[in-house]
C-alpha cells in the first residue's frame, strides 16, 4: 500500500473529518518510512490500528439555566490509545468543538504523551458548550450534568481527563466533585486539582514554561539564549500566560498577546504587572484583548490582525489549531523570524510549515514544544498516588529534565544529513515508535 492510497482508505472512514486528516497526514508521513523498513510494524498493521480510536463515547448534556430553561449539548469523549498508560488528555469547553477536532486532538496526545516518557495514553474530550455570560452556577449544571455520563469511562487507571480551553480551575472542581460523588471515592482521576486537594503546584503555567525550556534548548544548537530576545505570543490563556511569565523570568522581551477581535503591542516587553492582568482577562469569561490595551496605555492594539507581522526574534503561537496561516508565515520570514515554537496543538497550517521547514528555520511542532502541561499532569498523577505533594521547585526541575529529553528524542530522530533538525520528523517518529512497539508486544487488541 503506498502513502496515498493508506490516506485515501482514512479520508474514506472519516469523512467530514478534515482537522483529523490533517493531523493523521503530518504525522503518517513522515513515519512512513520507519513503518515500513519494520517487518513487525507491518505484519500487526500498525498503522490502519493506531489511526483508529479504541473508544469514542458521544452522549446529550442537558442543563437548566438560571431563568429555568432546558438547554441540550453534546459530550464527547474520544479514547484513543492506551498502549503505554491509562488515557490521558484535556476536556475542551468550546462552541468549535466537535468529533473530527476531539480526534484530531486525541490523536495528537497519543504521541506527546510518548514523548514525555510517562505511562500515559492518549484521549480527549469537551463538549460544544460556551461559558461566556453564563453564571457559576449554569458552568457548575452544566459540568455536573456532563459528568454525570462522562463518569462511567474514567478513572485513575483508565482515563484522567485534564482541562483545556473553556475549563480552568473552577470547572475542574465541579467535574471532580461530582465524580466524587457519583464513584463513591477520593482518587486522582483528573489533574489540574485545586492545590488543597491534590493538586500540583505550577500546573497551571506548566505547558508555557515547558515551551519556553524547549525554545532554550532550540536556540542552544545555534549557540544562543532568550537574553534580550523579542517574542510574540498568540492567545491570553495558560499558555501564553505561563510563556510570558518564563521569557520575561529569563531576560526575554514579550512584546504581543492576541485574541479574537486583534492583538496588542508593547513595545518595550510586557512588564510584570502585564503579565498579572493575563491572568484577570482569562478569568474574566471575556476574549477581547482590548481590553488589555484600554488597561495599559503603553498597549497598542491592532483590530481584526494577528501578531505575525512584527518583527520578532521567536514567535510561539499559543491559541488554538490552524491559527497561523501561509500568509503569516510569509509575513514572519520577511521579517527575518529565526524560530517559530508551536505552544498550541497543531496552531500552524501544513503550508505555513512547509515554509518555515524549506527555509530551514528553527521549527518545533506543538507535540513536541508543549508537553509540558501534560508531563506537569502525570507528574500530578504521581504524587495522587503516592499520597504526596512535591514543592515548586521540585515539579518545575522534573519539568525541565522532561522537556530537555523531549528535545533530545526530537534531535535523535530528526537530524538530516545537511546537519539540520526537522522537529516535525523527530517528534513524530519517537512518539509513534514508542506506542507501535507497545502495540506489537500486546497483541491484536
Amino acid at each position: 500500500m503506498t502513502f496515498k492510497e493508506f490516506m485515501d482508505k482514512v479520508a474514506a472512514k472519516n469523512p467530514g473529518e478534515p482537522e483529523f486528516l490533517q493531523a493523521v497526514k503530518e504525522v503518517i508521513e513522515t513515519v512512513w518510512d520507519a513503518y515500513e523498513s519494520n517487518p513487525r510494524f507491518v505484519k500487526n498493521n500498525i498503522l490502519e490500528r493506531i489511526v483508529e480510536p479504541e473508544r469514542t463515547i458521544i452522549f446529550r448534556v442537558p442543563w437548566m439555566d438560571d431563568k429555568g430553561e432546558v438547554h441540550v449539548n453534546r459530550g464527547i469523549r474520544v479514547q484513543f490509545n492506551s498502549a503505554i498508560g491509562p488515557y490521558k488528555g484535556g476536556i475542551r469547553f468550546h462552541p468549535s468543538v466537535n468529533l473530527s477536532i476531539m480526534k484530531f486532538l486525541g490523536f495528537e496526545q497519543t504521541f506527546k504523551n510518548s514523548l514525555t516518557t510517562l505511562p500515559m495514553g492518549g484521549g480527549k474530550g469537551g463538549s460544544d458548550f460556551d461559558a461566556r455570560g453564563r453564571s457559576d452556577a449554569e458552568v457548575m449544571r452544566f459540568c455536573q450534568s456532563y459528568m454525570a455520563e462522562l463518569y462511567r469511562y474514567i478513572g485513575p487507571n483508565t482515563d484522567v481527563p485534564a482541562g483545556d480551553i473553556g475549563v480552568g480551575a473552577r470547572e475542574i472542581g465541579y467535574l471532580f466533585g461530582m465524580y466524587k460523588k457519583l464513584a463513591n471515592e477520593f482518587t486522582g482521576v483528573m489533574t489540574g486539582k485545586g492545590r488543597t486537594w491534590g493538586g500540583s503546584l505550577i500546573r497551571p503555567e506548566a505547558t508555557g514554561f515547558g515551551v519556553i525550556y524547549f525554545v532554550q534548548e532550540m536556540l542552544k544548537t545555534k549557540g544562543q539564549t532568550l537574553e534580550g530576545k523579542k517574542v510574540a505570543l498568540s492567545g491570553f490563556g495558560n499558555v501564553a500566560w505561563g510563556a510570558a511569565q518564563k521569557v520575561t523570568e529569563l531576560g526575554g522581551k514579550v512584546v504581543t498577546i492576541s485574541g479574537p477581535d486583534g492583538y496588542v503591542y508593547v513595545k518595550d516587553g510586557f512588564t510584570n504587572e502585564m503579565i498579572d492582568y493575563m491572568k484577570v482577562l482569562r478569568s474574566s469569561n471575556n476574549d477581547r484583548v482590548k481590553d488589555f490595551a484600554d488597561e495599559f496605555p503603553s498597549a497598542v492594539f491592532h483590530a481584526g490582525k494577528r501578531p505575525w507581522v512584527e518583527k520578532v526574534d521567536v514567535a510561539i503561537p499559543a491559541a488554538t489549531q490552524n491559527e497561523l496561516d501561509a500568509n503569516d508565515a510569509k509575513a514572519l520570514m520577511a521579517n527575518g523570524v529565526p524560530c517559530v515554537c508551536e505552544a498550541a496543538n497543531m496552531p500552524c497550517t501544513p503550508e505555513a510549515m512547509e515554509i518555515f521547514m524549506k527555509a530551514k528555520i528553527l521549527f518545533a511542532p506543538g507535540k513536541a514544544a508543549n508537553a509540558g502541561g501534560v508531563a506537569t499532569s502525570g507528574l500530578e498523577m504521581t504524587q495522587n498516588s503516592m499520597r504526596l505533594s512535591w514543592s515548586s521547585e521540585e515539579v518545575d526541575e522534573k519539568l525541565h529534565g522532561i522537556m530537555r529529553n523531549i528535545h533530545e528524542a526530537c534531535v535523535a530522530s530528526g537530524t538530516e544529513a545537511d546537519g539540520y533538525i526537522n522537529y516535525v520528523k523527530g517528534a513524530n517518529i519517537a512518539g509513534f515508535l514508542k506506542v507501535a512497539e507497545a502495540m506489537c508486544d500486546q497483541g491484536i487488541v
